[in-house]
């Protein structure tokens, strides 16, 4: 007997005037059924100066974050030197690679995006998104950073963002974990 695949999250990260700030929702599901509605998917590393948010199998989400860490005390807390050797090892490492999650890392200065087809994508317009809602939170974060930049800052931009793909997705919930970075 095989369990259902879990899917959930959304996770969002915006860089704007000087600040990073990175949400998840807390929705964990398996097949049809909301499984926990609580999941904290943003961790902390390095004393508070990088923030993960992590969407996919919990389990592997927690060997890669571990991995990671690993990464950035090997490179001194180098965030893109320690994401591409994550990106690299999860590509062509036999147990890594069957993992199935993926992760926004930030810090003061990057955001990025690493997947384990070996991608660390900086997004231009200082935008991340994944997991399930990740278009709808997208969509909206662009659209709020175009129209509503001046008014808003970086951490309620993620936090609309997650509320529009949790109105949308259901894999996403509205019981957001909101952090931020100031530079």
């Amino acid at each position: 007997m095989s369990l259902p695949k879990i899917k959930s999250t959304t996770v969002c990260a915006i860089k704007h005037n000087g600040k990073v700030a990175i949400g998840a929702d807390g929705q964990a599901t398996m097949g049809n059924t909301v499984a926990k509605g609580n999941v904290k998917k943003i961790r902390s590393l390095q004393g508070g100066k990088i923030l993960v948010g992590f969407a996919g199998s919990t389990a592997d989400a927690f060997s890669l974050l571990e991995k990671f860490d690993e990464k950035l005390n090997s490179y001194g807390g180098n965030l893109k030197r320690a994401a591409i050797e994550l990106a690299k090892d999860w590509r062509t490492d036999r147990y890594l690679r069957k993992l199935e999650a993926m992760m926004i890392a930030c810090d003061k200065d990057e955001v990025l995006i690493i997947s384990g087809t070996g991608d660390v994508l900086e997004p231009e317009n200082g935008i991340a998104t994944i997991g399930s809602g990740s278009m709808f939170a997208n969509a909206a974060a662009i659209a709020l950073k175009k129209h509503a930049g001046d008014k808003l800052t970086a951490r309620q931009m993620v936090e609309e963002s997650l509320h529009v793909a949790a109105d949308i997705c259901i894999y996403t919930n509205h019981n957001l974990v909101l952090e931020e970075i100031e530079s």
